[in-house]
């Protein structure tokens, strides 16, 4: 698997509108990007903290998986993303090696990236994002 850095962390939070000027006064970052990803019923804000993006999360809906997140376990660390120089093929490597997926083959995420998930159950709990252009 090619994995070339942390492309983001994601945070689930319940309003975008809370939690922009919280970033952006208190730790004096820029969002630069607020985008809503339909088929993942959530609303996102980006931030940049050197080559390293925070992802905020807010769900459009309950019933979203990001909603569903916030009713069980409170706002707070959602996911951690990594890139990849190829998502399809990461996933797959990773499936071979005994990993479970939540995707099997890559979707369109935020910021027009290929996405797909692996199972927390399957990395120690931490919900794990592989992300990248191809």
């Amino acid at each position: 698997m090619n994995i070339t850095h942390i492309e983001h962390i994601g945070i689930a939070v319940e309003s975008l509108d809370a939690a922009i000027p919280f970033y952006e006064n208190v730790f004096g970052l820029k969002c630069y990007a607020v985008e809503e990803v339909a088929d993942q019923k959530v609303r996102t804000a980006f931030f940049r903290v050197g080559g390293t993006k925070i992802e905020l999360l807010e769900p459009t809906g309950p019933e979203s998986p990001v909603g569903r997140f916030i009713a069980k376990k409170g706002p707070g660390v959602h996911h951690i993303a990594f890139a990849a120089g190829n998502v399809g093929e990461a996933l797959t490597e990773a499936e071979e090696k005994g990993v479970t997926l939540i995707d099997k083959s890559p979707r369109k995420g935020a910021e027009g990236l290929n996405i797909g998930f692996l199972h927390p159950k399957a990395t120690f709990g931490v919900l794990t994002e592989i992300c990248g252009e191809e």
